[in-house]
């Protein structure tokens, strides 16, 4: 049973599941930070900076977090307030917007 909440910095949201899916790989770290997303305006990230963050890419491009160890992730982001994420796994989503008669399209930050 999973008792931690969904958590949302600007346009990324960490929805807490119970494990990762089989057949994942690692992606996103350079060694220093997991980056969740990158703002493809401002350059800006949504990102970890801890060596206990593991970021996993599904087959069908669903990411996920692996927040390993004891002790709390910090998300940090220039422009929005850290949010504090307890170890466990989150799916990452991010957020869409919708125009009439266009695809829908990841929100460019």
């Amino acid at each position: 049973m999973n008792t931690r909440g969904l958590l949302r910095q600007g346009d990324v949201l960490l929805i807490p599941v119970d494990e990762v899916p089989m057949g994942t790989r690692k992606v996103g770290s350079d060694g220093r930070r997991v980056v969740l997303a990158e703002g493809e305006a401002t350059g800006h990230a949504h990102a970890l900076v801890t060596s206990e963050a593991e970021l996993r890419l599904a087959y069908d491009d669903t990411l996920f977090l692996l927040i390993a160890g004891e002790e709390a992730a910090a998300l940090v982001h220039e422009e929005h307030d850290t949010v504090t994420i307890e170890p466990g796994v989150y799916e990452v989503r991010r957020q869409r917007e919708y125009e009439p008669f266009r695809r829908p399209r990841l929100v460019v930050d």
